[in-house]
């Protein structure tokens, strides 16, 4: 077990050196009690529902091979939903100051989620049972079940080192292929964006334009590249910081 000096997100477990003061309410010790169990509980009912998420994906796929990917949004997609609309809530949470964290990069992280969970893949039945679907499903879940359980374990005071290590490096390859299965996602929407014509709509009058959806989904895709670029940087300085030698040291007895 390990003892963090410095840690990435800062939960209040106890009064901790801060960037500016500290708002009065998490100084009592009551407040941060109630503070403590509110972010414990939604960790855990994060950690709960990808968990779910991931082990019925697994059983599924050993017991049905690729034919479970047909379907894997329609068994495990509501899941999927609620949890990643839970996770907004981390925006109010960062904002709050409850966890200390960029508000910005988990901005995007959430933002390009939402996006491609439910405005390319929800609303495109054509898309719902393509392979990619289990391949998001299965990077994003594995990345939060490893995620919730560090930061449930973190408002405990509990890190373990193996634990923070892949914390802290397995976003190396997941989420930069996450981005690829998301960009890859939206790529094969296209066609059935432009047949169906969903979300172009046209303008009303003196602007009298009409906003094609395609091509906002090929705008948008520049975007989502250019923001796993500044995510990338922002994890890998998180990466220094949580795992450098002078900010993990075995706890001692």
């Amino acid at each position: 077990m390990v003892h963090r000096r410095i840690p990435g997100p800062v939960f209040h477990t106890q009064v901790q050196d801060r960037a500016g003061p500290a708002p009065p309410s998490i100084l009592h010790p009551h407040w941060m009690n109630v503070l403590n169990a509110y972010i414990f509980s939604y960790y855990l009912m994060q950690f709960c529902g990808h968990s779910w998420i991931f082990t019925n994906m697994i059983i599924r796929f050993l017991s049905f091979g690729e034919d479970s990917f047909a379907d894997t949004f329609y068994s495990i997609g509501l899941a999927m939903r609620l949890c990643q609309s839970l996770s907004i809530l981390e925006l109010l949470n960062i904002h709050l100051g409850i966890e200390e964290n960029l508000f910005l990069p988990r901005l995007l992280q959430i933002t390009e989620r939402v996006i491609v969970l439910f405005v390319v893949i929800a609303s495109q039945e054509e898309i719902q049972g393509k392979y990619v679907v289990w391949i998001l499903f299965f990077l994003w879940s594995f990345l939060d079940v490893v995620r919730y359980t560090y930061y449930m374990l973190a408002v405990t005071g509990i890190y373990f080192k193996e634990l923070t290590w892949l914390q802290y490096t397995l976003w190396i390859p997941l989420y930069p292929l996450s981005v690829l299965a998301q960009a890859f996602a939206i790529y094969v929407s296209l066609p059935h964006f432009e047949t169906a014509g969903t979300y172009s709509i046209q303008l009303p009058f003196p602007f009298e334009i009409r906003l094609y959806f395609p091509y906002i989904l090929k705008m948008y895709l520049v975007v989502l590249f250019g923001g796993m670029y500044f995510i990338i940087q922002h994890l890998y300085t998180e990466r220094k910081v949580c795992l450098g030698s002078s900010n993990i040291k075995p706890k001692r007895s």
